[in-house]
C-alpha cells in the first residue's frame, strides 16, 4: 500500500508540467481506482503507465486556467472531462477520493494496529478533525503553490456541514494569497449544465481581470 501511495506521488508529478501529460481527468481514473482495485494489481498498472509516460508528447491543447479542486468526495469524471473542455486543467486537489486518501505513507512499526492508526492521524486533515487548528489550510495553499494553480474550485456536497463551515475561513486564506475561488454545490450529482455556465463565468472573469 505504501508502494501505491509512492506510485501515485510519481503520477501526481507529472501535473505540475505545463499543458500536463496527465490531466485531472487521468488523475482522477488513478486516484480513484486505487480504492478498490486489489493494490498489487494497481500498483503493476501504475508501473505500465508511469514507464510510458515519458515518451509521450505533453498534452496538445492549451492548459489555460490551472485549477485546483476543494472539497470532500468527488468521482464525477464527467464534470472533470466538462471543466477541462472549457478553457482548464485540473492540476491538482485537495479531496477525501483524492489527494488526502494516499499523500501520507504508513510509518511501519512492529504494532501495525499502530502503524494504521498513526497514519490516519497523520493524514492531511479532513474539516471534520481539523477545528479550530485549521491546519490543513497551509497544506491546502502549498498544493496550490506547488501546482502553479491559479485558481480553486470549491466542490461542495449538500449538507458535508464540515466542508461547508471550512469555506469562509479557507477561501479567505487563498484569495489572500492571490488564489481566486469559485464556489459549486451539488447534491449527490454535479449538475454539468449550469455548473458548465459557472466555470465559463468564472474563466471570463479572470481574464477580464488580467486586462487591467
Amino acid at each position: 500500500m505504501n508502494e501505491n501511495r509512492r506510485l501515485l506521488h510519481e503520477l501526481y508529478e507529472y501535473r505540475k508540467e505545463v499543458n500536463p501529460r496527465v490531466t485531472g481527468v487521468d488523475a482522477l481514473y488513478a486516484s480513484i481506482t486505487a480504492q478498490f482495485i486489489d493494490k498489487e494489481d494497481h500498483n503493476r498498472e501504475l508501473k505500465r503507465v508511469l514507464a510510458e509516460l515519458p515518451n509521450q508528447p505533453t498534452n496538445a491543447r492549451p492548459e489555460g486556467v490551472r485549477f485546483m479542486t476543494i472539497g470532500s468526495e468527488n468521482d464525477d469524471v464527467s464534470f472533470m472531462a466538462m471543466v477541462e473542455s472549457v478553457g482548464s486543467t485540473i492540476v491538482i486537489d485537495d479531496q477525501c477520493s483524492g489527494t488526502r486518501n494516499f499523500w501520507n505513507e504508513a510509518r511501519i512499526q512492529d504494532d501495525p494496529i499502530a502503524t494504521i492508526t498513526d497514519r490516519y492521524c497523520e493524514r492531511p486533515a479532513c474539516p471534520t478533525k481539523d477545528y479550530p487548528a485549521h491546519t490543513r489550510f497551509d497544506h491546502v495553499l502549498k498544493l496550490a503553490k506547488d501546482y502553479n494553480a491559479r485558481a480553486a474550485v470549491f466542490l461542495q456536497q449538500k449538507f458535508c456541514d464540515p466542508h461547508e463551515g471550512d469555506y469562509p475561513d479557507l477561501k479567505e486564506h487563498l484569495e489572500k494569497n492571490g488564489i481566486p475561488t469559485l464556489f459549486l454545490e451539488f447534491d449527490i450529482t454535479n449538475p454539468i449544465g449550469p455548473f458548465r455556465i459557472r466555470i465559463e463565468a468564472f474563466l471570463e472573469t479572470m481574464s477580464e481581470e488580467e486586462l487591467f
